[in-house]
């Protein structure tokens, strides 16, 4: 085990697109296991969307990262050793340990993780956050009934291809919205998209109409502006929006325009916003039915895996500029389970 625990630290408040300068990475002690701590190596850290507004100090739904500190971010890691019944050396536990290679805590915010039901590091993609968001945002708000059409945006990302698969599941027409002709190929032809829709290039109104003929009944949202403002002219009467992410506005310096609302009044749709951590109760439901799901391959899922915490800054700019594909994870240390 190393002397030090290198951590990557928030440095300075971004304005619009975060740069790898907003970053700090240091050498800090080595933390101590102590009675009824548990000390463990982090393995994967996840890097999303939400990480955005810790950034900034504007009023938001959670406290930010206080400059100094090191950048959150849920994690899977190896138990070192343990003081906490429960917890023995050599687990594999999924949790909220930020941008560092080892933390300790108390145990009461870790899950422990069965490597033999799932690759570890869909802990924190498919059968983690994101997944557990497209569930929750998809079939509590969306309610979705067979024979509906369902839209989803950023329909490659961690939460939209998963929505988009859930829909068909449940017996819907599936229709996604991506930023590239590789993405758009991918939802349809890997995972079970009805239709996929360009942003970049083709005519949005028009593209949602033929892609929906029989018009939108859920919209799940993930992006925003032009592109809400298109999905808004194809609603059916009584659609429902979960509100799920405005990735679109994350980095701007000016209050975005918007669409006019109208639509939303005169189809009588329902749109809610929604934070996944209010749904915690959901959270073994979520496991019960999507992890056979998983591993009989019904519900496919995709990881943009990058090496060393050192990139995983210039991988979280990469993610607002669109450059991954699938669940951006960073892999801090070696994976034991894979070989």
């Amino acid at each position: 085990m190393p002397a030090t625990n290198r951590q990557m630290r928030l440095k300075s408040r971004p304005v619009g697109l975060p740069s790898t300068e907003n970053f700090d990475l240091v050498d800090a002690p080595m933390p101590a296991a102590d009675a009824g701590g548990v000390l463990r190596r982090t393995i994967y850290l996840s890097l999303d969307p939400y990480m955005r507004g810790r950034m900034s100090d504007a009023a938001s739904y959670a406290t930010p990262v206080a400059l100094g500190d090191v950048m959150c971010g849920h994690t899977v890691s190896q138990v070192v050793e343990s003081r906490r019944p429960g917890f023995r050396a050599g687990d594999f536990v999924t949790g909220y340990d930020g941008w560092q290679q080892y933390a300790v805590s108390n145990g009461n915010d870790l899950r422990v993780l069965d490597p033999k039901s799932a690759p570890i590091s869909t802990a924190i993609s498919v059968l983690g956050m994101p997944g557990m968001t497209a569930y929750v945002g998809l079939l509590d708000i969306g309610q979705p009934q067979p024979g509906e059409t369902v839209v989803v945006s950023a329909a490659s990302g961690a939460v939209g291809s998963i929505v988009g698969q859930l829909a068909k599941i449940k017996d819907c027409r599936a229709v996604g919205i991506a930023g590239s002709p590789d993405k758009c190929r991918y939802a349809v032809d890997d995972l079970g998209f009805d239709a996929c829709v360009n942003y970049k290039t083709d005519d949005l109104v028009p593209a949602l109409r033929t892609a929906c003929p029989n018009g939108v009944d859920i919209y799940f949202e993930n992006v925003g502006g032009a592109v809400f403002a298109a999905v808004l002219q194809v609603l059916n009467r009584g659609a429902r929006i979960p509100l799920c992410g405005l990735i679109s506005e994350y980095n701007a310096t000016t209050d975005p325009s918007g669409p006019t609302l109208r639509p939303l009044l005169v189809k009588r749709a329902m749109i809610r916003g929604f934070i996944v951590s209010d749904h915690n109760d959901r959270a073994q439901a979520f496991l019960r039915e999507c992890t056979p799901l998983v591993r009989d391959g019904r519900l496919r899922y995709r990881e943009d895996i990058v090496e060393g915490l050192e990139r995983a800054p210039a991988a979280l700019v990469g993610l607002f500029e669109g450059r991954n594909f699938g669940k951006m994870l960073v892999r801090v240390s070696p994976d034991p389970t894979r070989t």
